[in-house]
């Protein structure tokens, strides 16, 4: 049997690869504190569930392409409280975020265009990106240098005659970075002069710790034929189940080409949609006490990383990952003797390798990816494993 050959360029996530792994040491009775997934704990808003239980019409129908119109409303609305307006056939409802970024990616990418990315990035990026056909050309960091990447010669020796967007993730996964408002404009500026597309992937907005306002690609509306934004309802409100996410952008022949896979996939879930819509009347209160939970357990985590010898780290500013450099010479090699050798009174740990978080080979080898999802004290013992873990693995 012959097979796509983009489909042979994508791999497995590293986030779920070690699953095999995980479910054997669980049969010999091991406890796993796991860090790989980006899973909130944090409990649903109950609106979500009242709402999918309210729902009594005597069909379940196909929702309209675009989305239903009370959560584009909802959306609309939600924007227009951060100071950013968008027409409602400047919306589009997608399956998660995901979709969204399927969807645009396919709409401006052609075989062998390039599209700029930050590494380490969001490993499914890879397989987006790998679909259409385009290439990422990754904008090289480091962790020394606390993955900084908003530096106008850095980016712009990127550029080629095949360029065609710039991705951002902004507050960062995996590596927890928040730009400044100087370098979100940067970065739009940039865009603007090549001609490019900017797209944000805003997953995390609601997440940062420093007492910044909330920023979006959004804000810059004289940019309106450039910037592309993502969003969802999954981190934002611990709805990852729900699968809704949305595209805006002000480039309207953009929002026309995307509805073309819209009607072609004819809906998402209308109740996913009577769900989430339900969510965006969630008040401010929701968001501070979630903010200030990850807040502690950020520090839970950067205070225990502190302590361990020969760990590179910076402490990040937003979303809910800590990426950092381990001394070792290959770290999945380190999560499958984790998973197969180690324990601590039954205990182990599980996090994401984030060599597939880079394009340039070689990269990001010894370096994990940790997703403090878990409650401080289990987070605390989590971080008490992996030093443990390190230090057995480094004597043997």
């Amino acid at each position: 049997m012959k097979y796509s050959s983009k489909i042979e360029k994508c791999g497995l996530s590293p986030m779920r690869k070690f699953h095999p792994f995980a479910v054997a040491a669980k049969a010999k009775g091991r406890n796993i504190y796991h860090l790989n997934i980006g899973q909130p704990d944090v409990e649903t808003p109950k609106a979500f569930f009242d709402a999918v239980k309210a729902f009594e019409q005597p069909v379940l129908e196909y929702a309209a392409s675009p989305g239903l119109p009370e959560l584009i409303d909802a959306i609309q609305a939600y924007y227009d409280n951060l100071n950013m307006h968008f027409e409602k056939d400047e919306i589009q409802i997608t399956v998660g975020g995901s979709e969204a970024l399927q969807i645009v990616l396919s709409t401006i990418l052609d075989e062998g265009d390039e599209i700029l990315i930050p590494e380490p990035y969001y490993p499914n990026y890879n397989t987006m990106v790998a679909l259409t056909g385009g290439v990422i050309k990754p904008i090289t960091t480091t962790p020394e240098e606390g993955y900084h990447y908003a530096d106008r010669a850095k980016v712009e020796a990127c550029i080629t005659e095949k360029t065609r967007a710039i991705m951002i993730t902004n507050p960062g996964n995996p590596t927890g970075v928040v730009l400044t408002p100087e370098e979100q404009r940067l970065m739009v500026d940039i865009a603007k002069e090549h001609g490019l597309f900017i797209i944000g992937d805003e997953a995390y907005r609601e997440f940062v710790y420093g007492g910044e306002p909330l920023q979006s690609l959004g804000e810059y509306t004289d940019a309106a034929e450039n910037v592309i934004v993502l969003d969802t309802v999954s981190k934002r409100f611990s709805a990852c189940g729900a699968r809704v996410g949305c595209i805006l952008s002000r480039n309207k022949e953009l929002m026309s080409h995307c509805m073309k896979m819209c009607q072609a996939r004819l809906c998402v879930a209308t109740l996913d949609q009577v769900g989430s819509t339900a969510l965006y009347s969630v008040g401010p209160e929701y968001f501070a006490a979630v903010r200030d939970e990850y807040k502690l357990r950020r520090d839970t985590c950067v205070a225990k990383l502190e302590k361990m010898p020969g760990v590179i780290f910076s402490c990040p500013k937003g979303a809910f990952y800590i990426m950092a450099a381990l001394p070792v010479d290959d770290a999945d090699k380190f999560q499958q003797w984790l998973l197969e050798e180690f324990e601590d009174n039954g205990d182990t740990v599980m996090f994401s390798p984030a060599e597939s978080m880079y394009a340039t080979p070689g990269k990001g080898k010894n370096e994990i990816r940790m997703a403090y999802v878990l409650e401080a004290d289990k987070l605390a013992r989590a971080m008490d494993l992996l030093a443990l873990g390190l230090e057995k693995y480094n004597s043997k």
